[in-house]
């Protein structure tokens, strides 16, 4: 492998209001915040625009869908030429009439929309009732080619799967980002809230320790009640960035918000996958079962 220059990636961990213009308009000055402190790739939380309206299902929520080419990428597009960087901009995707995806895009320098992934696993929990918006992705687990390297992007649930994290990396992704909306249920949090949270940062470094891949979990953070007389959803953020063997090399100071900006270096990439050659020793001829749903 030639030898690659490291670049730094900014991570935004933000709140989000019931003003869509609002939220978007904040993002959009995290960017400028992550650029000016030398971010070349930036990554924003899972459907920024809005407040996390899947608390419940309302078919009046449908209204805030967007497609590909829309405000947040119009938007965001401006910076990325202005400072030259690639912005993964989540998005809620009306793809058609009635159709409907959690996605994300990429945003490079003169190409608005460079590159899109849809969420391929969509979950259906107390307060987490995706399944009710979003259609599954159909577009496979996906890696874009950016000016500093080529990053894989999947979203929030998909990062329980190393199936999706795996695939990804397979393609050549040198880092995996995670933009996330996740927190605690707050009746939860006293009992389980440690171990939720634990989990969520443990299974995100094991996918970068399995691939010797980086890997970035952007989380939103506030305490958002979308139907009055509910508890509501308490985002814990813990925004972080983890180095190919696990390492966290740069992280969220607390729950508020903020700008995490970490480097990467292609170079460690290659020096873990040459003391821990996981990929060489994989057993592909044996993972047929994989496709399973179960193996009886």
């Amino acid at each position: 492998m030639q030898k690659r220059d490291k670049y730094v990636v900014g991570l935004v961990q933000m709140s989000m209001s019931n003003d869509i213009d609002a939220n978007l308009a904040k993002a959009v000055e995290f960017v400028r915040e992550a650029a000016g402190r030398g971010a070349k790739i930036v990554c924003l939380p899972e459907m920024f625009r809005s407040r996390y309206f899947c608390q419940a299902e309302d078919h009046s929520q449908f209204d805030l869908a967007e497609p590909l080419a829309g405000p947040s990428t119009q938007a965001l597009s401006k910076v990325a030429d202005e400072f030259g960087i690639t912005v993964i901009a989540p998005i809620f995707e009306e793809r058609a009439l009635g159709l409907y995806h959690n996605s994300l895009v990429i945003v490079k320098p003169g190409e608005p929309v460079a590159g899109v992934y849809r969420k391929m696993h969509i979950p259906d929990d107390p307060a987490y009732y995706e399944k009710f918006y979003f259609t599954p992705g159909d577009m496979g687990f996906k890696a874009f080619d950016t000016d500093f390297g080529r990053i894989g992007t999947l979203i929030c649930w998909d990062q329980w799967y190393p199936e999706g994290a795996r695939l990804t990396a397979l393609r050549g992704a040198e880092i995996l980002f995670y933009p996330t909306a996740i927190g605690w249920h707050p009746d939860e949090k006293a009992e389980f809230g440690h171990q939720q949270q634990d989990a969520w940062r443990t299974i995100q470094r094991s996918h970068a320790i399995a691939n010797g891949v980086y890997v970035a979990g952007v989380n939103r953070v506030g305490h958002e009640i979308m139907i009055e007389g509910t508890p509501g959803i308490e985002f814990w953020g813990r925004t972080f960035l983890s180095d190919p063997f696990g390492v966290i090399v740069a992280e969220a100071v607390d729950e508020t918000e903020q700008v995490v900006i970490g480097e990467v270096d292609p170079m460690r990439v290659q020096e873990v996958r040459r003391h821990w050659p996981f990929l060489r020793d994989r057993r592909i001829d044996e993972y047929g079962d994989i496709t399973k749903r179960f193996i009886d």
